[in-house]
């Protein structure tokens, strides 16, 4: 939708010195994007004039004029407008804030949404009486800021650029308004020289986090100081790894080598064998004795006797079926068939048809 206007024939002034012209140059049209009107956007085409300044002392040339009440200057939404995007911005931030303006018939992209939000100037409002200062961290490790609040309304006051003392100081005696500062451990100094009058409170988040801090530093300093329940009687595994202990660092101190110290001659740890009780009412079963290398040839087992089983399988000779058993007994189906001789070996096989 678009609305054809024009400005009025009035004189307009100069922006370099002020002089009143109404001397015409040129014609210039002006598109203007307005509030949607039943979900359809709304451009307003406005035609301006370009003026030649009465002033022959002045730089500028030409000007156009303006229409501060419709739009600002290199502007190209109207006040309306703009004054939606901000509201939407602020509640709704850039992605969101563009879908809902999408909605109602407003293109326009997020970076533009915050943009607009970025164009708002923060209203210089008063100190409280009860300010709440603490850092955050934009980049951790980086780059720090401080956020003034009001403890009251939880209402953002302002926002420094940096956690310095200096800068929070400064910002303090501009604002002498502040009675009590509610504040953590690191900006006691700094709320000292910018504002001895107010009182100083430390809030109740950095009371009890200090606390646990400094209670958890004093249990691991003194934890070796402690005994988990009642002493217990040594255990025989406990004695004898002091006394292997105690063996390893004198062999150590006489010059030995660590590979040494860890055999089991030197610390009299040799494997022992150990037999059952029926082991030992029998005796110890004595070791097979081994041919001797003689170098004569070993005499090779003699060969099976006809009609016994072989690698291969039964003599033929001996009148058995040489085949193996699983062949000899084939499987049957449940109606009495031997499904092995609905195949024969040598018949290809062929694939089942699709669906079947």
């Amino acid at each position: 939708m678009q609305v054809l206007a024009r400005t009025a024939g009035t004189p307009a002034a100069c922006p370099q010195c002020g002089q009143l012209s109404d001397r015409l140059h040129a014609y210039h049209q002006r598109q203007l994007a307005d509030l949607p009107v039943g979900g359809r956007g709304v451009i307003v085409q406005v035609r301006v004039r370009r003026l030649v300044c009465a002033a022959a002392s002045c730089s500028q040339r030409t000007f156009r004029e303006q229409v501060p009440a419709l739009a600002q200057r290199w502007v190209r939404r109207t006040r309306q407008l703009t004054a939606l995007v901000a509201d939407l911005a602020v509640i709704t931030a850039g992605r969101a804030g563009a879908a809902v303006l999408l909605r109602l018939g407003v293109r326009i992209s997020r970076s533009t949404v915050l943009r607009v939000l970025m164009a708002i100037p923060i209203p210089d409002t008063p100190a409280p009486a009860v300010l709440s200062v603490d850092a955050f961290a934009l980049r951790r490790g980086r780059r720090y800021a401080t956020l003034l609040l009001d403890a009251v309304t939880h209402g953002r006051v302002d926002v420094l650029p940096d956690r310095k003392a200096e800068t929070l100081a400064a910002w303090l005696r501009e604002h002498p308004e502040a009675e009590v500062v509610c504040r953590d451990g690191s900006a006691a100094d700094a709320i000292r020289d910018g504002a001895s009058h107010a009182m100083q409170v430390s809030d109740r988040w950095h009371l009890w986090n200090n606390l646990a801090k400094a209670v958890e530093k004093t249990v691991v300093a003194h934890s070796g100081c402690w005994q988990h329940g009642p002493p217990r009687p040594d255990r025989p595994l406990d004695e004898r790894t002091r006394q292997r202990h105690a063996a390893v660092h004198a062999l150590l101190d006489e010059g030995v080598g660590q590979l040494e110290c860890a055999r089991p001659a030197r610390l009299g740890t040799e494997h022992r064998q150990t037999l059952c009780p029926r082991r030992l009412r029998r005796g110890p079963a004595a070791p097979a004795a081994l041919p001797r290398n003689t170098g004569r040839p070993v005499p090779r087992p003699p060969a099976p006797p006809p009609g016994r089983r072989t690698r291969r399988g039964n003599d033929p000779a001996a009148g058995r079926d040489p085949r193996p058993r699983l062949h000899r007994a084939a499987p049957t189906c449940s109606c009495g068939t031997s499904i092995r001789a609905a195949r024969t070996p040598n018949a290809p096989r062929r694939r089942p048809a699709p669906g079947s």
